[in-house]
């Protein structure tokens, strides 16, 4: 399958991360740690997930949001693009993945936990 060295690639990379796991989807993976879904691997590219705070160390360095196609229209995620030299150094990408994973915790933690409606 194409993508598949470079996920391999990634997930070398990120070996630091606790429970790192990539998991089909979008036509590319989406990267879990225990839990937390923090990144995604599209067409030989890397994304985090971001914040408004954390988004700025991206844009700053020409990094574009994750993009998709869906029913005719053009939807945008809070993942940008990670810089090519921050891909390429493990201790460095690891650091931006904690941050982004950490990001993920906490939009987890501040979703509302919805009530099972109960069957009568």
């Amino acid at each position: 399958m194409p993508g598949d060295s470079f996920k391999k690639f990634v997930l070398d990379q990120l070996n630091a991360l606790p429970e790192l796991r990539a998991k089909a989807m979008f036509g590319g993976h989406g990267l879990y740690s225990a839990e937390y879904f923090f990144g995604i691997v599209f067409e030989g590219r890397l994304f985090f997930k971001t914040h408004a705070s954390s988004q700025t160390d991206y844009l700053a360095r020409g990094m574009e949001p994750f993009t998709y196609e869906m029913k005719g229209k053009t939807l945008t995620m809070a993942y940008h693009e990670v810089p090519p030299d921050v891909l390429e150094n493990a201790i460095e990408l690891t650091v931006w993945a904690e941050r982004a994973v950490q990001i993920a915790a906490a939009k987890k933690s501040a979703t509302p936990v919805r009530k099972k409606k109960s069957k009568r």
